[in-house]
């Protein structure tokens, strides 16, 4: 009796996380052929707690990721749709640095990380997840922090809620 071992036993424990399968299949994010509207557009339609936003400038707001690398991982969004840095005007571009910057004192007092990832992926190639919109990631970062979980487990561990964190860097701003 042959056992190639599919789906048998071994040393390893798996912690699933298939709610993600959702996200890459399409969830959220306006990819060919799904009919959803761009979030970073819905967004500022919802109230703030409900969009999970946690301030609303002239030109962008600054917005709690739905799928965090981190706990406080932000994004700061152009109101207008326009997909490429260059397609911003100079008061846009301004705002969501000056916006980043903001953001970065914010999470430092409410929790205090070591540093920080900023970025901006231009173009659905360079791993942009709505590559129609362009947004800026602020990414909290701590010693430690990409423990075994994501590295062998393919899974974030979040010590807290979204909408808690919300709240509490929403109150800090």
């Amino acid at each position: 009796m042959s056992n190639d071992g599919v789906g048998m036993p071994d040393d390893w424990q798996r912690l699933w996380a298939p709610h993600r399968l959702d996200y890459l299949r399409g969830e959220n994010r306006p990819l060919e052929g799904n009919d959803i509207q761009c979030p970073f557009c819905r967004i500022p339609q919802l109230n703030d707690e409900e969009g999970l936003i946690v301030f609303r400038g002239v030109h962008s707001f600054v917005v709690m990721n739905l799928y965090p690398y981190n706990p406080g991982h932000l994004l700061v969004c152009a109101y207008r749709h326009v997909a490429d840095l260059t397609d911003l005007s100079h008061e846009e571009r301004n705002e969501i640095s000056e916006l980043t910057a903001h953001a970065m004192k914010t999470i430092r007092k409410v929790s205090a990380p070591q540093g920080f990832n900023l970025g901006m992926n231009q173009g659905a190639v360079s791993g942009a997840g709505v590559a129609e919109h362009i947004h800026q990631h602020v990414v909290p970062r701590w010693g430690g922090d990409a423990n075994f979980m994501p590295i062998i487990g393919k899974t974030k561990v979040l010590p807290q809620l979204l909408s808690i964190t919300r709240s509490e860097i929403a109150a800090a701003w």
